[in-house]
C-alpha cells in the first residue's frame, strides 16, 4: 500500500521501527530501498524529518543508528574513475 508521506512514500522506515528484533543489516537494506524510492538528490532533509518523527524511539534502535549514519556520510563529490583518475 502506498503512503502519501513524501518522506517515507512506501512506509519502509515506519515499518522498520515496528519490527521487533530487527538487525542493523536489515535496516541498512531497508534504508537503501528507501533512498531509491524518494525522488531527491539530497536525502539529508528527509532523514532529519524521519529522525524527528521517530525521536521517541530508543536511541540505539538499529534504524535510528542507520538514519544517523546516513546524515554523517556524504558521497564523495566529483568524478569517480576514468583515465584521469588513474594517470597522474
Amino acid at each position: 500500500m502506498k503512503d502519501n508521506d513524501p518522506t517515507d512514500p512506501k512506509g519502509l522506515i515506519r515499518e522498520a521501527f515496528r519490527i521487533h528484533g530487527i538487525s542493523i543489516y536489515e535496516c541498512r537494506s531497508i534504508f537503501v530501498d528507501w533512498a531509491l524510492s524518494v525522488p531527491v538528490t539530497d536525502h539529508a532533509p528527509l532523514i532529519e524529518a524521519l529522525l524527528a518523527r521517530h525521536q521517541g524511539e530508543p536511541h540505539d534502535h538499529p534504524m535510528k543508528v542507520v538514519l544517523t549514519e546516513g546524515l554523517a556520510t556524504k558521497p564523495p563529490a566529483g568524478r569517480r574513475g576514468g583515465r584521469a583518475a588513474r594517470v597522474p
